[in-house]
């Protein structure tokens, strides 16, 4: 009888000890990726997507991961339709030959049990570069509503958007350009 309950202790301790991989959908109507650039030097202008969709995997007992995000670009939402064409035209982001930004993590790096930057591979207009998301907020728990574990962050970077083929009126509209992503997803 002592063995079987040494048993029984050994086999809980190692499942709470060895937490598995997590996987989570990306919540489409609570993430918004935005991207921030000079215009002419008057202002910064914040335009946004209206479309994501990916997965993100989370192992916080390994602190391992990934992310898997795809952007719709025909949905860049500028707050004027014309120029959301404007945009959407071959100079920019060329919706009709490319109609996603992807992201594919490498690496997601940890302090403590917690995402701190997602290191990984941004795709825009076919062009493919190595972009660091730092993240500025991550929050786990279970999701009010939905009776789901859910995850939600807030992530930024900074690219050249000549860098990936888009460097029309660049220096008057400013080629350095903040991207920032607010998600939230929801356990499988």
């Amino acid at each position: 009888m002592k063995k079987l309950a040494l048993v029984l202790a050994l086999s809980a301790f190692s499942a709470t000890g060895f937490a598995a991989p997590e996987t989570f959908n990306v919540e489409p109507t609570h993430t918004f990726p935005r991207f921030e650039y000079s215009h002419f030097g008057y202002s910064n202008q914040q335009q946004r997507f209206d479309k994501t969709s990916g997965k993100i995997v989370l192992d916080r007992a390994a602190k391992t991961g990934s992310v898997d995000v795809s952007i719709d670009t025909t949905s860049v939402n500028t707050g004027y339709a014309l120029f959301n064409q404007h945009i959407q035209a071959e100079d920019y982001f060329d919706t009709a030959r490319f109609p996603a930004i992807t992201f594919k993590s490498t690496r997601v790096r940890f302090e403590g049990d917690k995402p701190v930057a997602v290191d990984g591979n941004l795709t825009i207009k076919g062009v493919t570069r190595t972009v660091t998301l730092t993240v500025t907020n991550f929050h786990s728990m279970p999701h009010p509503m939905l009776k789901k574990d859910a995850i939600g962050a807030n992530a930024t970077a900074k690219v050249k958007r000549s860098e990936f083929n888009m460097g029309k009126n660049v220096p008057y509209v400013g080629d350095d350009v903040t991207l920032t992503i607010a998600v939230e997803a929801i356990k499988e």
